[in-house]
């Protein structure tokens, strides 16, 4: 299980909160598995749509958020692999001048209500154009995008598939417990590769500050607060005697 916490804070002050950053990349059923404990064991709420069959247009209506194409584009859905759904397209190969492995070839998410946990399945990633590497993003509400997976060699973008067999098909995700967002993006770098994303996309909302933070768990936390008091009690009677 490829679960990553890329920043966190470690032991604060009374009153305030842990702010983490988790990312998952994975193969599909490790990744989605992932993605569930991830939210469930923060006792959040989980949602999963999966895109048995997808309209076409400017923007696409699904139950709890729309999807739209960040250069306008029209959407149009096919199916990939043995990835769990229908899936569009978004390789960043865009007509566009500049959209080239930017922002602008990539996909907006609205969400009808806040949320802070986003996963998504992609397909035909990092099978070529690795300049010098090929990369994907995610950003909430235009934040600093998150870098939730990147790869130098194909070879890094394969993982077994549901029956075993190694396949260009992953599980993305990123969990940001700082606040609660309405706006997802989701890009690629990779100019000149063929990217698809959709099957299945998962999405939910955790507390602020719900998830653990990196490198302190919470025993050590605890203990740390512990011998932070033990130490002012010990002050407080040096100054007395």
């Amino acid at each position: 299980m490829k679960l990553k916490f890329l920043a966190a804070a470690g032991l604060l002050f009374a009153g305030s909160v842990n702010a983490t950053i988790i990312t998952v990349f994975d193969g599909i059923p490790t990744g989605t598995a992932s993605f569930d404990n991830t939210v469930l064991t923060a006792g959040g709420t989980l949602n999963t749509d999966v895109w048995s069959s997808l309209a076409s247009g400017t923007s696409v209506v699904r139950p709890g958020y729309t999807v739209t194409r960040n250069n306008g584009n029209s959407i149009s859905s096919t199916t990939y692999g043995t990835m769990s759904g229908r899936v569009i397209g978004i390789d960043p190969n865009g007509s566009t001048s500049g959209q080239n492995g930017t922002i602008v070839s990539g996909v907006t998410f609205l969400f009808d209500t806040a949320i802070n946990s986003f996963g998504v399945e992609v397909g035909d990633w990092a099978t070529c154009c690795f300049n010098p590497s090929s990369d994907l993003f995610i950003s909430f509400d235009d934040g600093t995008p998150i870098l939730v997976a990147s790869a130098t060699t194909s070879a890094q973008g394969r993982f077994p598939n549901k029956n075993g067999n190694s396949v260009a098909e992953i599980f993305v995700a990123a969990f940001e417990d700082t606040g609660f967002f309405k706006k997802v993006q989701f890009w690629g770098n990779g100019s000149g590769e063929y990217l698809v994303i959709g099957g299945q996309v998962k999405y939910g909302l955790v507390d602020i500050g719900s998830l653990p933070p990196s490198g302190v768990s919470a025993p050590a936390s605890i203990a740390l607060l512990g011998l932070g008091l033990f130490g002012l009690g010990l002050r407080r009677r040096k100054k007395q005697q």
